[in-house]
């Protein structure tokens, strides 16, 4: 009986430490993905400053304009032109 339960306790022991390996790797796992996902966040609040950036500099050069409105500036063009 006494040998059943020693075999008992080897085996828990070892379930144990697998346990805690199995812990380990999800902890290593868990970590990579925090930092994949802060450089993520990070490059995404880059590319919105960069698309800011363009926006500005499209309002900026005035290319911000409707189809509509550059068909009128270039029919306004041509009849000036045209005088």
């Amino acid at each position: 009986m006494s040998s059943e339960l020693g075999k008992k306790i080897e085996q828990l022991k070892e379930k144990k430490m697998r346990l805690r390996l199995d812990v380990d790797i999800l902890k290593l796992e868990v970590n990579k993905l925090r930092k994949g996902k802060n450089k993520a966040e990070e490059y995404l609040d880059s590319l919105k400053t960069d698309y800011k950036k363009l926006r500005l500099s499209i309002r900026t050069v005035d290319l911000g304009k409707t189809s509509e409105q550059w068909r009128q500036e270039i029919k306004e063009e041509k009849v000036r032109v045209n005088q």
